[in-house]
């Protein structure tokens, strides 16, 4: 499969200034730009930095950003599924996953997470794919925005649901362990029937265990 990648930009006014949400940035610009000490969600800013320079690389691989000035301050990544999850066991060519979303504190609530999923869906090629995402609330920064489990799970499924990814069900062991994760995807209008049909069999691979 050809992955074709075609770069959108938004301006997004904010209280603390325009910042600029764009992408698919490649790895060169994404390595010469700061990142913000605060994108500590996944690991430390150093490693998730190089992280996701290399993800951009990958040919599948789209990393969108949140741009202040010459500091990335947000960001969300597509690629292939982690080779562990079950996500991966069609290798399906067609299915890609919203692997992380994160921005700083300083620029949460001021549409920046909704603007990331915009931007990711811009792209006509976006169309060929069934894009997926995995909701897990041990990932969620509950402390730092003082939601509760559930508070946050709706704030999840509104941005999300702005890239126009929906709920679905699912018997998947890591998902169905808590009743506050969830699986969310968006399946593009060129997308195969029989593509549906092999995701649908992903989605519920316990169907027949007894």
């Amino acid at each position: 499969m050809i992955h074709r990648k075609e770069y959108n930009s938004v301006d997004l006014e904010t209280k603390y200034g325009t910042v600029i949400i764009e992408g698919p940035v490649p790895s060169e610009v994404i390595a010469n730009l700061a990142f913000h000490e605060d994108l500590i969600a996944f690991r430390a800013p150093k490693q998730q930095h190089k992280a996701i320079t290399e993800i951009a690389d990958l040919p599948e691989g789209r990393i969108i950003i949140v741009r202040d000035d010459q500091t990335i301050v947000g960001y969300s990544t597509i690629l292939y599924p982690d080779p562990m999850e079950r996500w991966s066991e069609g290798k399906m060519k067609n299915l890609i996953e919203l692997g992380a979303i994160e921005v700083i504190p300083k620029f949460r609530g001021t549409g920046a997470g909704k603007s990331l999923l915009r931007v990711s869906m811009m792209d006509d090629a976006m169309n060929d794919y069934i894009i997926i995402t995995t909701e897990y609330y041990w990932h969620w920064d509950l402390k730092g925005t003082g939601l509760n489990v559930w508070e946050y799970r709706k704030m999840m499924e509104k941005m999300m649901q702005a890239g126009g990814l929906e709920y679905y069900a699912t018997d998947d062991p890591e998902i169905s362990s808590h009743p506050a994760n969830c699986l969310m995807a968006k399946i593009g209008s060129r997308v195969d029937a029989k593509s549906i049909q092999q995701f649908d069999q992903l989605r519920f691979m316990n169907r027949f265990m007894y």
